[in-house]
């Protein structure tokens, strides 16, 4: 499958050869910026942290969080099947999610780096029958070494933005070379699909996002309980995912309406945890009285803005708050995923920057399951709404919800389309 090399990727594989020393400084410089685990180093240079199982392995890997928590609902029908699952991220953050979430038979390792060597010793250790790549990790390198070893190679969940496309028609014949790699693109939608066709994916499938067939993000009963106690009988909303510039604005809309809604709790729940001390600094400079959660503080009656600067724990806010703003919105940076807060029975807020999800937030805002709003005063007005007009608020909760529901099905699609290669690894291993 496939044709000869083309210039830019030949380049691209002989410049990450030669920059391997640099490679390993950028993962020195990403550690001491706390982006990279000191203890587990080596397996962005491709060295394991772990046996490989004994029996059929599929390495599954997504980007960050949104991607691995994706996958999740395929790594628990292949581990059911006797499979063993190895999946692989590139955050930190996606790695604590996933030491909570990964069913038995199934392992984490972080994402070697683009480099050959680093993928080369990754591949003589796991040896996989099957590999999966989620959305729009196609990193040249490691697709061209997985089909020089006849692996068979599928991207699900598959997305290709209008902006991507944009770029990749600029290289045609290398976004052509680098799919024709792939044996089967499964794409998220129509347009996702018309777009990896055109730009040269030979086999493409609709199965639709992944997404809306994962469970809601779980949360301890009893911690739900004993929050809900604590903040009985104030107003709260949450703003989560939020990035860098939103939380300003977020501290001024509590400002804006602290003294029409007594009481008044905004939980924050930063997109990167790590930022948590930031966040609460912009709150207390907006003359806000702030606790952070990683500290064990509790959202007290005195408390203003508590800020969720823990990992795996948007499950519980969601349940506590009736109304959520999904962050990434108010700044140009694309959106986050709304479909975990409309499973949790939140009416939903957001930016006008939601390209990354545009077809999700399309149909929720369609069916009036959630409002656009621009900046500090439409937010501020939409929350005063939603706050003072509950009936409202619970609708909007129900038809997010319902057209969440709707949108589903795409892991019964996605498992169907790659049963054959399911089946030939169990023919390679039974043969």
């Amino acid at each position: 499958m496939g044709g000869r090399m083309t210039l830019p990727l030949t380049l691209y594989r002989i410049g990450m050869t030669l920059l391997e020393p640099a490679a390993a400084s950028l993962l020195v410089s990403r550690r001491k910026k706390g982006k990279e685990d000191p203890e587990r180093m080596g397996e962005r240079r491709g060295l394991a942290g772990r046996a490989r199982p004994a029996g059929r392995l599929a390495w599954v890997h997504g980007a960050s969080v949104g991607e691995v928590v994706s996958l999740m609902p395929i790594v628990e029908r292949l581990t059911r099947r006797g499979f063993r699952v190895l999946v692989t991220s590139g955050t930190l953050t996606s790695a604590a999610v996933l030491a909570q979430r990964l069913p038995p038979g199934a392992a984490h390792q972080f994402m070697p780096l683009d480099v050959p060597r680093y993928l080369r010793r990754f591949l003589d250790h796991w040896l996989p029958d099957l590999v999966l790549f989620a959305e729009s990790e196609i990193w040249p390198n490691a697709v061209f070494a997985v089909r020089a070893r006849g692996i068979p190679l599928l991207l699900v969940n598959a997305r290709m933005s209008e902006r991507s496309f944009r770029r990749w028609r600029q290289a045609p014949k290398s976004a052509r070379t680098l799919l024709e790699q792939f044996d089967l693109c499964l794409a998220q939608s129509q347009a996702d699909g018309e777009r990896l066709a055109r730009l040269g994916a030979p086999r493409v499938g609709i199965a639709g996002n992944l997404k809306f067939d994962v469970p809601a993000p779980p949360a301890d009963a009893r911690t739900v309980a004993s929050l809900s106690g604590i903040i009985a009988g104030r107003p709260v909303w949450v703003a989560a995912s939020t990035h860098g510039g939103e939380e300003e604005i977020i501290s001024l809309v509590h400002r804006a309406l602290m003294q029409r809604r007594p009481g008044l709790l905004t939980i924050i729940a930063p997109r990167h945890p790590e930022r948590g001390e930031a966040v609460a600094d912009i709150a207390h400079r907006a003359g806000l009285n702030v606790a952070l959660r990683s500290e064990g503080a509790l959202p007290e009656r005195d408390v203003d803005v508590y800020v969720a600067d823990t990992i795996g724990e948007l499950g519980l806010f969601y349940r506590l708050a009736p109304i959520a703003f999904i962050g990434r919105s108010l700044v140009p940076l694309g959106g986050q995923n709304p479909i975990e807060p409309a499973k949790l029975g939140a009416a939903i807020l957001h930016g006008p920057h939601v390209y990354n999800f545009a077809d999700i937030y399309a149909a929720i805002d369609r069916a009036h399951g959630a409002l656009p709003v621009a900046d500090a005063e439409s937010l501020a007005q939409a929350l005063a709404m939603l706050l003072k007009d509950t009936a409202r608020t619970r609708a909007m909760a129900r038809a997010a919800a319902q057209t969440v529901e709707s949108l589903g099905g795409a892991l019964e699609r996605t498992m169907r389309a790659i049963e054959p290669y399911i089946l030939h690894m169990d023919l390679r291993h039974n043969g």
